[in-house]
């Protein structure tokens, strides 16, 4: 018995189509490399992105799509939507920054603009604007032929820790999505493999007694003494938990800085991380327990509040196999020698081990000499041991979804460094933004001209989701941290 994605088979990659939309990119390069490079130059931190959103707010209007602003209550949130009827495909954009990681464009050292600075050292000023030229090229090609179907462009904030694509799914916003295509900035290109951590983070506050720490201590009741007996029970607990999972802490606030009080209040916020939902459930339930026991030894006590949430990546077999025959459709990126210079002037800057942790992130072999990834690599071949987690996961869990890296970066940048938002503005980041905004608009084409992949998409998901049911790990009641103005 065939599985209900091995039904239908699906006709070659039709390369006209693909052809037609790299030409209606490229004729839009130098308005998408400008938006790019705006928001690069205001990079703004979680539920921060005003001007961000702004930015891609007014190309939405100038491009003629219907706009919706401040979806799931979020004001930095937005949708632009073309077209009408069945199916809908949903891009994924995303524009927050990360703090302390000013950099000046083209530096090969570190020389922040502003001191302690925001900056984009996840690419995200590449991720939202290929997603929306991405968008901007379908509808101009359902214009041309006049298609039915819908393509639309959801603009979310705070992917850095703040889980706003939870927070919209919670909302609903995704329910009559039927299929989500979205990518990441990388140092090599290819369709990712699904795999992504389940995570919870969580304030514990305590509280205790004040006293004087010298003349009464035995009236006292430290908070922060409880803080530190949950980190070091917490670190216990990780050689009784799977390999995989993670947990991470950090003390936010100590109680205060004079040591001769006995600190009645600390909070330490935690990072729960764990392979699948259900794992990350019980995890989470433990270190609750940890904290319990830290308020129970020093006669404190503790409550706790969920922040936010990530559901696991949940793959889709069908989705991923029609996007790697659009990469190859597409070929590999096309760099030129002064890329590759520039970023082997930035290899100089990384050490040994940061490219070979590169290569064998994606598993790829090495190559000597070789600053920038002019490929495709195998389906499937990247080391899933390389993985951190993503609100993604969450949209993943609701609505079929497929994900894939292009290479914007010399081989062996890190993540979240000053090396990445250096290079935020090169031509070769320009051209692994727009070569991302092919492969998904080509896929989106794809799967507006042959129902048969979104029902292979849609029957994957059901069948998982019929063995591990969804449970949305940002629970009823929380809300977004939205800074107040």
């Amino acid at each position: 018995m065939t599985s209900p994605s091995e039904q239908h088979t699906l006709p070659a990659i039709d390369t006209h189509i693909v052809s037609a939309l790299r030409e209606l990119i490229a004729a839009k390069n130098p308005q998408f490399t400008a938006l790019s490079d705006s928001i690069w130059d205001v990079p703004e931190l979680n539920y921060e992105e005003v001007r961000s959103a702004a930015l891609h707010e007014a190309v939405l209007r100038q491009e003629g799509f219907r706009l919706t602003t401040g979806i799931a209550g979020m004001p930095t949130a937005l949708l632009g939507e073309y077209g009408s009827g069945k199916p809908v495909i949903a891009l994924l954009g995303e524009y927050d920054a990360l703090p302390c990681l000013s950099q000046q464009a083209g530096v090969a050292e570190p020389c922040p603009i502003d001191a302690g600075g925001n900056g984009h050292g996840c690419g995200h000023n590449l991720l939202g604007t290929a997603a929306l030229q991405a968008a901007t090229a379908v509808k101009d090609y359902l214009q041309q032929h006049q298609l039915p179907g819908t393509v639309r462009f959801y603009g979310c904030p705070a992917e850095e820790g703040g889980s706003s694509k939870g927070f919209m799914v919670k909302e609903g916003v995704f329910d009559d999505v039927d299929i989500a295509i979205c990518w990441h900035p990388a140092t090599f290109t290819g369709v990712n493999s699904p795999d992504s951590l389940a995570c919870n983070e969580l304030n514990f506050y305590f509280k205790g007694r004040a006293s004087h720490a010298a003349s009464s201590p035995h009236l006292g009741r430290s908070a922060l003494d409880a803080v530190e007996l949950m980190n070091v029970g917490v670190n216990y607990m990780r050689e009784h938990m799977p390999s995989s999972a993670r947990v991470h802490y950090a003390i936010t606030d100590s109680g205060g800085h004079a040591p001769n009080v006995v600190q009645a209040n600390a909070t330490v916020r935690y990072l729960v991380r764990a392979r699948q939902l259900p794992e990350l459930h019980q995890l989470v339930k433990r270190v609750k327990k940890i904290a319990q026991g830290a308020a129970l030894m020093t006669e404190t006590e503790v409550s706790w509040e969920v922040i936010s949430g990530d559901a696991n990546l949940l793959g889709n077999a069908p989705l991923e196999q029609r996007m790697h025959e659009h990469l190859l459709a597409l070929g590999p990126i096309q760099f030129d020698d002064a890329d590759r210079a520039f970023a082997a002037t930035f290899q100089t800057a990384m050490s040994a081990e940061d490219i070979a942790n590169s290569y064998a992130r994606f598993g790829v072999k090495p190559k000597a000499g070789e600053s920038l990834h002019e490929g495709i690599y195998p389906l499937y071949s990247p080391d899933d041991s390389f993985i951190g987690s993503t609100d993604v996961g969450t949209v993943s869990w609701v609505v079929p979804t497929v994900q894939i890296r292009a290479a914007t970066y010399a081989i062996g940048t890190p993540a979240h460094s000053w090396q990445l938002v250096a290079q935020g503005k090169a031509p070769a980041a320009h051209k692994g933004t727009a070569y991302a905004a092919e492969a998904m608009a080509s896929l989106t084409v794809d799967l507006l001209l042959n129902p048969a992949l979104v029902a292979q998409a849609k029957a994957e998901l059901a069948e998982k989701l019929s063995v591990t049911p969804f449970e949305n790990p940002i629970p009823d009641g929380v809300v977004p941290p939205i800074p107040q103005a």
